[in-house]
């Protein structure tokens, strides 16, 4: 199959923010994220691991996300080459594979999938918490997955003075000025305020202008609706990490690496 070249994306703000407007996840939010991982460079790549790109993404996240999202972008002759091998990893057959990587240096790819990468989360957290997430609470997520990030959230209401690295050592192993303060393990309170700064405090990363409003629904429709809503989010959770490739259980890719390595 012949795909072509990949498109261009043009200003790469200017694609995050397309990406803001169709999939209505905040802009500043993705931003905010661009800047950490690859201080807004679409040809970045990290040293230590297959994280590439605006929002390095590791390979088996990417072509999860791209198989799941994809289509609906105008990706869809990509997601038609990812499989799931027998092995649970994905997979694209012979040279098409660098192809579908190489959407990870389009501005707009890989942001329109890094938005729908943030929402997929999001509906996590939403359905685990019963409330909306907030930008920490997204960022939490790309650390430590969506599953990671809602320990965090539960542990902030239980338990708010234990250790964090205890929680998640392997994280902590390899983002110690995050969980650690001083060289002494840093606490759950403590990690949870470094990762709201870190994303902007505030205003919930789904909260874009453009993003359609929820209707009014009725006690027991609430309740149901969250209940699918985690239903389809363990789901989507669950075809990720089985297809994850051991270099991370982050949203994106990026986040067991040391922070140095995040970035070319």
């Amino acid at each position: 199959m012949n795909i072509g070249p990949i498109p261009s994306a043009g200003g790469v703000e200017a694609a995050i923010r397309r990406a803001s407007n169709v999939t209505g996840v905040d802009a500043d939010f993705l931003v905010r994220t661009a800047r950490r991982e690859s201080a807004m460079n679409p040809a970045a790549r990290a040293r230590t691991s297959s994280a590439a790109g605006l929002f390095q993404f590791i390979e088996q996240t990417w072509l999860g996300t791209v198989k799941a999202h994809g289509a609906k972008h105008g990706y869809g002759q990509y997601a038609d080459l990812i499989y799931r091998g027998g092995d649970g990893r994905w997979r694209v057959e012979g040279s098409a594979r660098n192809i579908v990587l190489d959407l990870r240096f389009d501005p707009q790819a890989a942001s329109t999938m890094a938005a729908e990468l943030t929402a997929s989360n999001a509906a996590y957290l939403r359905g685990r918490s019963g409330r909306e997430p907030g930008a920490g609470d997204l960022y939490a997520a790309h650390f430590l997955g969506p599953a990671g990030a809602a320990q965090l959230m539960e542990a902030m209401e239980r338990r708010p003075g234990a250790s964090a690295a205890a929680l998640f050592p392997q994280a902590a192993a390899a983002n110690q000025s995050i969980f650690y303060r001083g060289g002494r393990p840093a606490t759950v309170a403590e990690v949870h305020a470094n990762l709201q700064r870190s994303a902007g405090n505030g205003a919930p990363a789904s909260a874009a202008g453009s993003a359609p409003a929820a209707p009014d629904l009725s006690e027991h429709d609430r309740m149901l609706a969250a209940r699918l809503d985690r239903l389809k989010q363990d789901q989507s959770l669950l075809a990720l990490l089985m297809g994850q490739d051991g270099e991370s259980r982050s949203g994106f890719g990026g986040a067991f690496a040391p922070e140095a390595d995040k970035r070319v």
